[in-house]
C-alpha cells in the first residue's frame, strides 16, 4: 500500500483545520458573515452607522423606540428593562433576514458589548456606580436601526 496517500489526506485535514482556526480567530463564520465588526462597540454620539438598516418612513408613526431603564434588584445588583414602541423581540428569527419592525437589542457597558438581547429585561452583572449602559435595536440580520442614520439607542447610567 501506497503511504502517500493516508499522509497527504491527513496533510489536507490538518491544513483545513488550520484554516478554519484562523479564520475563525479573525470573526469570520462559515456562512461567510463576519460578525467582528462595528458589533463590538457602540457609536460615537452622532456617528452614522453606514452598514444600519434605515427604518422606512420614520414620519408614519411607525419608528421604533428604545428606552433603557435601571432597576435595583433586591437581592444585589441591578436589572435592565428594555421597554420598546414599534419593535417586537424575535429571537425565532435571529441571523435570518430583515423583516421590518423585529429583531433584538445590543447591549454595552460604556461602550463595550456584552450581551445581546432578545426580550425586555436582563440582569446586569459586574457593573458598578457610574457605569453607562448602552441599549442599540437591531434587525434580525444584526444590522443596527437607525432614522436618518441614526442608530436607535437608548442609554442609562448606573446610579
Amino acid at each position: 500500500m501506497d503511504r502517500s496517500v493516508p499522509m497527504l489526506v491527513i496533510g489536507l485535514i490538518f491544513g483545513a483545520l488550520a484554516g478554519f482556526l484562523l479564520a475563525a480567530s479573525n470573526g469570520l463564520t462559515l456562512g461567510g458573515d463576519d460578525h467582528s465588526d462595528d458589533h463590538d462597540t457602540v457609536a460615537a454620539a452622532g456617528a452614522i452607522d453606514l452598514n444600519a438598516i434605515e427604518v422606512v418612513d420614520p414620519d408614519a408613526g411607525s419608528t421604533p423606540t428604545v428606552h433603557a431603564i435601571i432597576h435595583p434588584d433586591p437581592m444585589g445588583g441591578w436589572n435592565l428593562e428594555v421597554p420598546t414602541t414599534n419593535f417586537r423581540f424575535s429571537p425565532e428569527n435571529v441571523s435570518t433576514q430583515h423583516i421590518e419592525g423585529e429583531g433584538h437589542a445590543h447591549v454595552f457597558v460604556n461602550g463595550k458589548k456584552v450581551a445581546r438581547i432578545y426580550g425586555p429585561w436582563m440582569q446586569l452583572t459586574g457593573v458598578q456606580s457610574g457605569d453607562v449602559i448602552s441599549v442599540g435595536l437591531n434587525a434580525n440580520n444584526h444590522k443596527a436601526l437607525a432614522v436618518n442614520g441614526q442608530p436607535i439607542t437608548a442609554t442609562a447610567t448606573i446610579p
